[in-house]
């Protein structure tokens, strides 16, 4: 039960964050969605970092899955993805939908190759002054 209310914490920030960025960056004139592109690509850099320092032993599985599950579930956004791809698609805007597609793609396997790597030089560097992580 402790495990759940952790998620559902957890998710409850991570949609907050998401309609946060979505009213920040409404859909531009030519109906690109930027801020799914965006939330999808900063939240695969995000988990990529998160899953390489969240390391047990220095985290709560609790705190593992309150971000990871529940925050990074529900700030990412596969299923608009996929609606977007549809309306993309279907309103005959079939460039725009490649772009999105291939974009989409690569930025969330690369930033989260990067968070991985970023995470990996934290946990490898030497602490300063006897101080813990």
């Amino acid at each position: 039960m402790k495990e759940i209310f952790c998620i559902g914490i957890g998710g409850l920030l991570g949609t907050l964050c998401r309609y946060g960025v979505q009213l920040s960056m409404p859909a531009a004139n030519d109906g690109f969605p930027w801020a799914v592109l965006l939330i999808n690509a900063i939240g695969s850099l995000f988990l990529g970092w998160f899953f390489t320092i969240a390391v047990p032993g220095k985290i709560t599985p609790q705190l593992r899955l309150a971000i990871g599950t529940g925050f990074t579930g529900a700030l990412t956004t596969f299923s608009t993805f996929t609606l977007d791809m549809v309306r993309l698609s279907g309103g005959g805007m079939w460039g725009k939908a490649a772009i999105y597609l291939v974009v989409s793609l690569l930025a969330g396997l690369l930033l989260c190759a990067l968070g991985i790597k970023v995470g990996q030089r934290m946990l490898n560097k030497p602490m300063q002054d006897g101080a813990a992580p």
